[in-house]
Parts: C-alpha cells; structure tokens; sequence
C-alpha cells in the first residue's frame, strides 16, 4: 500500500510517499480503508522531532470502512464507515496517562491507504458530516470537548476568550463554545481571518495575541490558550477573579515567567490539558451530533502534497483543518 513516511531529516523535507506492506491485524483490531485523514499539529511536532532510518507513518486522524476485523473485535463491523478515535488505551478521564499514546507518534499513523487500529477505537461517523468533515474532527474535536467541558467547566453565559482559534482545535472550540451559548472572543494575529471567525458565531474578535487583555470589552469566565508564551501573560490578566485558563497547546514556546500572586490573590483556576479519553470521544460525538456541528475544512489535498500542506500550516495561514485524501474520496 502507499503511505506518507518520515525518516532521516527532520521537518517537512523528511517527508515521502512510499509503498509500506499492509497492516496486518490483531484479534481485537480492525483493518480500515482509509477514505480521508486530517492533518493536526501534533503531525507537525512529530516530524520535527523525528529522525533516523525507521520509517514512520504520520498521521492521527481518519474515517474510512472496516474491511476487515480480528476474531475478537466484531464482524459486524465489516464493511461500515468509521471514525477512528486517535488517543489509545485511556479509558478514564480522570487517569491520565504519563504520555497518551496517539496513532502517528509512537505507533504508526493513518496518513496510508489501510491503517490498523483497535477495534475499541471505532465509532459510526455522525450522519450529518462528510467523509472529507468527519476526517477533520478526532483530534480537535476531543482536544477541545476536553478543554471546555471536563477541564474549562464552561457554562451558558459564560464569557470564553479562545486564542489561536483558527487552527483545527480552536475553530472546534469556537463552534462548540457557541453552541452552548457562551459569549466566544476569539484572539488572532491575523486581521483576514476576522471576518471567518465571526462567521462561526465568534461574537468579538481580538487581533494580536501580545496585549489582549487590554482590548476586551469584559473579563473572561474562561481563556482557552494554545499559543503559549506569546499570549499567557495577557491571559492572567484578561480572567476575572476566580475564572479559569486552560491551556492546552503552545505554538509560539512553551516556557513562561508566572507570579503566583497572580493566581492566589485573584483565586485563578490554572488548568492543562492534551487529547482526551475515550468516554470523553464518545461525548464528543454525542454533541457534535446534536448540535450539528462541522469541522472547519481549510483544504483537502492529496498526499503527494503533504510536505506544501505542513509548511502551510506551519506558517499559521490556514483556518481550519487539511485533509488528505489518500484514495478517491467525494467531498
């Protein structure tokens, strides 16, 4: 089968599509014909900190059909369309994982036309979302369910301030905070996707991540923050006494310079959080399925042009998800 391997050089430039033999599966595994893979960040850190001879397959994300399962995973699942839940073997919510694992870093990916995964890892994919969709919500949709409603405790009327809100994860948040009814200010660097995010429901939209706090008209409830350095000092600033930061990303660097007389004297909630267990997957779909909610698809693209597409979402251009379409697939 062809996939898309990383070996030897770190970044996009180790990237190339190759022939790898098909997985074979497990007792308890399936074997999915991928009909779409969505590209996340977490690619991004994978490849920038791989190298070596041993050829890995990228990739966390996919929807596609069962054609085939182990003896132990269920034969009905035989020639359904599938949504694969990317974060491995967590199945409490509140025991997490030293390092969750996550399909494409350590294990092989699902940027392949057939990838292997276990059957516990399956869902149906919600009715109201494509296949090209449906690709674009695993990781983002779980990485955000996680940080608004387990770690961020959002409410209706709450006021959440979301920064990097146009990637994958935050454009997921924005729409779910939405949805719940929650007064969403988006934080951006970039004065073209204004426009986009109020067109998701964001109800303010702040351009420029540095100084953010000056520039909202309330305190927030709730700052969902995956930039990191660039932005943290103005999310303590920008809660209200006795509100919450979640962070769950740090795009710009990790590492920050923190008064803790910022946390105790204004009694701030410091939460992180990364991926998500697998009763919070199942939620997830559960409420993108009520409230119909899609995905943000940027692009869809064919693997071969994997390395242009890390580069692109690398430079913080895009709105939304990429999406590879490793076979023929309808939008």
């Amino acid at each position: 089968m062809q996939a898309l391997v990383h070996s030897d050089i770190p970044g996009p430039d180790g990237l190339r599509l190759d022939y790898v033999p098909r997985p074979e599966i497990g007792a308890d595994d399936v074997l999915i014909e991928v009909a779409a893979a969505g590209l996340n960040r977490h690619e991004l850190f994978v490849i920038d900190a791989h190298s070596g001879d041993d050829a890995k397959i990228v990739g966390a994300d996919a929807v596609g059909t069962v054609i085939a399962a182990g003896i132990d995973a269920g034969q009905e699942l035989v020639g359904r369309r599938m949504l694969v839940n990317p974060c491995l073997g967590w199945t409490d919510p509140d025991d997490v994982p030293q390092v969750p694992t996550i399909l494409g870093g350590p294990v092989q990916g699902t940027f392949a036309e057939y990838i292997r995964v276990p059957a516990d890892n399956v869902h149906p994919v919600p009715q109201h979302l494509s296949d090209i969709e449906a690709a674009a919500l695993p990781l983002a949709g779980l990485t955000a369910y996680r940080a608004l409603f387990t770690k961020g405790n959002l409410r209706p009327g709450d006021h959440v301030v979301i920064t990097g809100a146009t990637g994958g994860a935050g454009t997921m948040a924005l729409s779910m905070a939405v949805a719940v009814g929650a007064e969403v200010t988006v934080v951006t660097r970039h004065h073209s996707k204004a426009a986009q995010a109020r067109t998701l429901g964001a109800a303010h939209v702040v351009v420029g991540a540095a100084d953010f706090d000056e520039h909202l008209h309330a305190p927030a409830d709730l700052v969902l923050d995956s930039v990191g350095a660039f932005s943290f000092p103005a999310a303590i600033h920008a809660v209200r006494p006795g509100g919450r930061i979640v962070s769950f990303g740090a795009t710009t660097a990790p590492d920050i310079t923190l008064s803790l007389r910022d946390l105790f004297f204004r009694q701030i909630s410091l939460e992180g959080t990364s991926m998500g267990s697998a009763p919070e997957f199942a939620r997830m779909l559960d409420f993108v399925t009520d409230y119909e909610i899609r995905p943000v698809v940027h692009a869809y693209r064919p693997l071969s042009e994997a390395p242009d597409a890390f580069r692109e979402m690398a430079s913080g251009n895009t709105f939304g998800k990429t999406v590879f379409i490793p076979r023929r697939c309808t939008p």
